[in-house]
């Protein structure tokens, strides 16, 4: 497909900036880079939801990624193309930041920018987030989309695995076959074919409903001693990754109550009410429709502080969890790769809010 400069566009940009998750890299997103090679000096590829657990909806790192797009092109292009990570954040002026800063690192003084992309639908809002930067709009370039191909990919109906991969063979570019064929070896693989199943029975179960469910759930975030209390989850989603201790409201319970008992039941965390109580240091609320795969899920994170001047509690992993353990604050950016869903953005958060250091990232 050849393309010709883009008559709307003011002046030739510098850079072009090509903004998306790519999991996995198929030919649409080839087609947008190539029309961006044609408009630009280089481009620059964000690679959004870095820096998280792999999931159905994001089985890859952004070092795959990275390799995808790379392995795709000519020498000659490869000097062209920067690939940088961004994470989602679950906060847009906060992510916007994040995105520009990346792409100001890599530009000349007064270098003019256009951001390349179409507008498919409500996830396409990002584009006109980022004034001052140009917009070269693109028409929907081939009927390709990764949702459809990630179905395809984690094969439901076990089918034979060549017809699998003919499948994908016709929507992503031979390097990136090569690479999903090879990842269908890892236990990787394994492990989101089994979230992928068990998101698939969640969406079932609810799937005769009049309106999509709205879940309601809570989480405890308790500090001592320059500590937080974290557990492992001991089931899918998530099976292995780190928490904050919670779960869902029963339908009796208040959100304290709710808390209380997830928090006992899941760390064996003895501390008694009243003490929690005394502890709470407020409520936050995330509501961010993406913040779960299961669903739109609305949490509500009581944060409690113990102070200084008692040793840390005593806990051990139950019910849902498979272990809980104190970890220092000071060792929880090391596993932001390993937290489930948003847990670690919420971490961030709630710390920064009650004035606590924030995490360094």
């Amino acid at each position: 497909m050849v393309f010709s400069a883009d008559p709307s566009l003011s002046s030739p940009p510098h850079t072009a900036v090509l903004i998306g998750r790519f999991q996995p890299w198929h030919n649409g997103h080839m087609a947008l880079l190539q029309a961006a090679l044609q408009q630009a000096q280089q481009v620059v590829v964000v690679l959004g939801s870095a820096h998280q657990a792999r999931s159905p909806k994001n089985p890859f790192t952004w070092q795959e990624r990275e390799a995808m797009v790379q392995s795709c092109l000519a020498p000659a292009e490869r000097a062209r193309v920067h690939c940088i990570p961004v994470r989602d954040h679950y906060n847009e002026a906060r992510w916007v930041e994040a995105v520009r800063a990346g792409v100001q690192a890599l530009l000349p003084q007064g270098a003019a920018v256009a951001l390349v992309g179409h507008f498919k639908d409500s996830s396409s809002s990002y584009l006109q987030s980022f004034p001052g930067w140009q917009l070269l709009s693109l028409p929907r370039l081939g009927a390709f989309d990764a949702t459809p191909l990630r179905e395809i990919y984690w094969n439901a109906d076990a089918a034979p695995r060549a017809e699998v991969l003919a499948a994908l063979a016709q929507q992503v570019p031979a390097p990136v076959l090569d690479f999903l064929q090879s990842w269908m070896d890892t236990p990787d693989y394994s492990a989101m074919q089994l979230e992928a199943a068990m998101l698939r029975k969640y969406r079932e179960a609810w799937a005769v409903a009049p309106y999509p469910p709205v879940f309601v759930t809570v989480d405890a975030l308790l500090l001592c001693r320059g500590h937080l209390l974290l557990i492992e989850r001991g089931q899918a989603p998530g099976k292995g990754l780190w928490a904050l201790p919670g779960g869902f409201v029963e339908p009796r319970d208040s959100l304290w109550q709710s808390c209380l008992r997830e928090l006992r039941e899941e760390t064996g965390c003895g501390v008694d009410a009243a003490t929690l109580e005394a502890a709470l240091q407020g409520v936050q609320v995330f509501d961010h429709p993406d913040r779960s795969l299961r669903g739109r899920t609305i949490t509500h994170v009581h944060v409690f502080d113990l102070g200084e001047q008692r040793p840390l509690p005593a806990v051990q992993g139950d019910d849902d969890a498979a272990l809980a353990r104190w970890v220092p604050l000071a060792q929880l950016a090391e596993l932001e790769t390993r937290f489930f869903e948003d847990h670690f953005h919420v971490i961030q958060r709630c710390l920064e809010n009650t004035c606590s250091a924030p995490l360094p990232t």
